[in-house]
């Protein structure tokens, strides 16, 4: 975020992070570097599936697939943009941890999961306890 609001001249505390789920599950197929932000990898989810995009849309979060119990998520691209212009509907705001052991020093960040349509009701994904992890047990 710093890098970000030095390069445009805005004040640190209005910049916040944007995570775009690319539909690439392997990172060697992202040849270039992106313009802004970074490419993360290793991410799996637990209490939701992951429904690819087609198209080139967003894959987006869907009901758990019958024994997936952490399916994979695609590379992440994470960027700083403004408060005022991260995109809130239809998104999920999705707690990512290091480890699924959720409590302690374990928390990351958040990252803004897109969801299945903007009518889609975040109160269900918080009720089924969805989160993102970078190593899981």
């Amino acid at each position: 975020m710093q890098i970000t609001a030095r390069a445009t001249n805005q004040p640190l505390d209005e910049m916040c992070l944007r995570s775009d789920v690319t539909n690439n599950f392997d990172i060697t197929e992202l040849t270039e570097y992106p313009d802004t932000g970074s490419y993360v990898n290793g991410f799996t989810l637990e209490g939701a599936g992951w429904e690819a995009g087609r198209n080139g849309e967003q894959g987006y979060l869907c009901e758990m697939v019958l024994k997936e119990l952490s399916p994979e998520v695609p590379v992440v691209h994470v960027s700083a943009v403004r408060k005022k212009d991260r995109p809130k509907v239809g998104r999920y705001v999705c707690p990512v941890y290091f480890t699924t052991n959720r409590g302690g020093a374990n928390f990351v960040t958040y990252f803004d999961i897109a969801m299945e349509s903007e009518d889609t009701d975040e109160k269900n994904w918080i009720l089924s306890g969805v989160s993102l992890f970078l190593a899981p047990e």
